[in-house]
């Protein structure tokens, strides 16, 4: 970060209101004032400056220097080279157009209750149970469902236990900013904190720790990222899924991206919705996201491919390569080469390429382009 004071003024106007936002949240978790809450109702997922005489674009600790939101955010100016250079000790490559990666393979939890349970082999809920068990982390930021799951609406949340894992294995297609549960993570103890989140969350740890955002960057010590080109507002089961479909959201057990949106009903019933479809529903945040393949995460993961009980495993870190050599040297996880389904390496690049196209030419005279293919 360069050394004049940014603070919620300049994050609100070039992120905030300018489209780039994704709602990832980690500027609410960074403030140290207690001065930003968060909106995820009526289509809207974006910060939203809380305190009393002040406009919404306007701070009392920021005008008194106060910095934490912008360097909390992984939206703001030159966020990719610098967090590359952090992570990596370099910026990605024009070809690197999935981020930079030590190894990429296929992997899936042996263990058969993980495996079923979890979406696509259940490799996110066997690493949080392995990082758990072997004392590795405290708590793990996660998305559930709602209530009793029948509103299919996604919240943040803490797991701690392996019945909490289990509850919150699966994917859900509309947008959970599991950044918000840090604060219940640290009221119940918790001291390491792994982060499962879409690509726009995964980038928050680095960025906290490479701008020295305080003490909730210390905290993140393992980042799951999800391969994500998308989320869909809330609304989408209301005014598509059930409107055209009758799908309703009681009844839906199950769901799905493989080219279509996959839908599992509670009587067994099985439909596809084009993906076409879904497109008026996309949140604004995810319009000009460029960062499909978690390109800052520890291990990025996502079900793209031929295999369905297999999860496309990409590993970035140190941190990453240490913990799935010890789940694969327990017999945790199994894997094979990601070379053994040739299509799901190529769509990956597809649809990282694609995606890196949606960013601005040109966001702020300061922040340079991102590295374009």
């Amino acid at each position: 970060m360069p050394p004049e004071k940014f603070q919620w003024e300049h994050l609100y106007r070039e992120v905030v209101t300018s489209g780039l936002c994704t709602g990832c949240a980690g500027c609410v978790i960074a403030c140290p004032h207690d001065v930003l809450g968060y909106r995820d109702d009526a289509g809207i997922y974006k910060p939203f400056q809380t305190e009393e005489g002040f406009g919404p674009n306007d701070c009392s600790h920021g005008q008194k220097g106060c910095t934490s939101c912008t360097r909390a955010c992984p939206r703001f100016r030159a966020w990719e080279p610098e967090i590359d250079e952090f992570l990596f000790g370099r910026p990605r490559a024009p070809e690197e157009v999935a981020g930079i990666s030590a190894d990429i393979c296929l992997a899936r939890a042996t263990d058969p209750v993980l495996a079923e349970v979890g979406q696509d082999g259940g490799l996110v809920s066997a690493i949080l149970l392995y990082a758990l068990e072997h004392d590795l982390i405290d708590a793990a930021l996660v998305s559930f469902l709602e209530g009793d799951g029948s509103t299919w609406k996604a919240v943040p949340g803490v797991a701690r236990t392996k019945e909490q894992i289990l509850a919150s294995a699966g994917s859900r297609y509309t947008y959970s900013a599991n950044t918000l549960a840090y604060h219940d993570a640290v009221e119940s103890g918790a001291e390491r904190i792994a982060l499962v989140g879409m690509s726009c969350q995964s980038s928050v740890p680095p960025v906290m720790k490479q701008r020295r955002a305080g003490k909730v960057a210390r905290r993140l010590t393992l980042n799951i990222g999800l391969l994500c080109s998308k989320t869909f507002d809330d609304a989408i089961f209301d005014e598509l899924l059930d409107a055209k479909y009758g799908l309703k959201r009681a009844e839906i057990k199950k769901m799905n991206i493989k080219g279509r949106l996959q839908v599992w009903m509670r009587d067994g019933a099985y439909h596809e919705v084009p993906l076409k479809e879904c497109q008026a529903w996309t949140r604004e945040g995810c319009k000009a996201c460029p960062d499909f393949a978690a390109e800052h995460a520890d291990i990025s993961t996502g079900g793209i491919g031929a295999f369905n009980d297999w999860t496309l495993t990409i590993v970035r870190t140190e941190v990453g390569r240490e913990l799935l050599d010890g789940m694969i040297a327990e017999n945790w996880i199994e894997t094979r080469p990601g070379d053994d389904d040739p299509g799901a390496i190529e769509l990956l690049h597809k649809l990282a390429r694609k995606q890196r196209s949606r960013w601005p030419d040109a966001v702020s005279v300061d922040a340079p382009r991102l590295v374009q293919a």
